[in-house]
């Protein structure tokens, strides 16, 4: 099994599956960000095609066995995180312009966006920052997000960056094994409106490079 940073020539190969692995890292909070899942897939496989956004190809490793995809990584420098999120609104502007998205589910996004931004608020220059680990149920068991981790602790560290970071819902049975890998909670968040919607807090992980 390969951790191999995606080229351009991996794109096309690997897009039908982006969004599958992309939503299972946090299905609530997708949820209530986009309303459906059909948008959320869209604006997704939009953003993975469009390197410097927030699933941008240009940011994200693949863990490949076989060719076949096991599980994906996406991280980068923490400061990144909201330029990247910026960068989204030219990918929803094609969407809409190209039919592909009513014009009106936007105005909701951005509101339940607005809303959820306190979860993840902070992010610093120095840290290298995990937007997205996920390793799919077939392939669990074999070490895979170990290795995942693993790069992006060797990728932060060639960066000269002072600790890796990560944003997880606390419900997730993700937190621990990020603790299993070292990584310890450093902060917990709330945010009023998607905990009405059910969105639990969640949690600031990192750990010193």
């Amino acid at each position: 099994m390969d951790v191999i940073r995606v080229s351009e020539d991996l794109v096309e190969r690997y897009a039908s599956e982006i969004p599958d692995l992309a939503y299972s890292t946090g299905p609530v909070s997708y949820d209530y960000h986009f309303g459906t899942r059909d948008l959320f897939d869209k604006v997704t496989l939009a953003s993975w095609r469009a390197p410097k956004t927030l699933f941008g190809w240009d940011s994200t490793h693949l863990a490949l066995e076989n060719d076949t995809l096991t599980g994906f990584l996406v991280s980068f420098h923490a400061p990144e995180f909201r330029e990247r999120i910026t960068a989204m609104a030219s990918l929803w502007a094609s969407l809409i312009e190209s039919g592909g998205v009513d014009k009106t589910a936007l105005g909701g996004v951005i509101e339940r966006s607005e809303h959820a931004r306190w979860l993840n608020p902070e992010t610093r220059p120095g840290i290298y920052y995990i937007h997205a680990i996920a390793v799919k149920p077939e392939h669990r068991g074999k070490q895979i997000g170990v290795k995942m981790i693993e790069r992006a602790m060797e990728i932060g560290r060639e960066m000269k960056c002072a600790a890796l970071e990560l944003d997880v819902l606390s419900d997730n049975p993700a937190v621990n094994f990020y603790q299993s890998m070292g990584l310890e909670i450093l902060a917990e968040t709330r945010a009023p409106k998607p905990s009405e919607f059910g969105v639990p807090p969640e949690y600031r992980m990192g750990i010193k490079l």
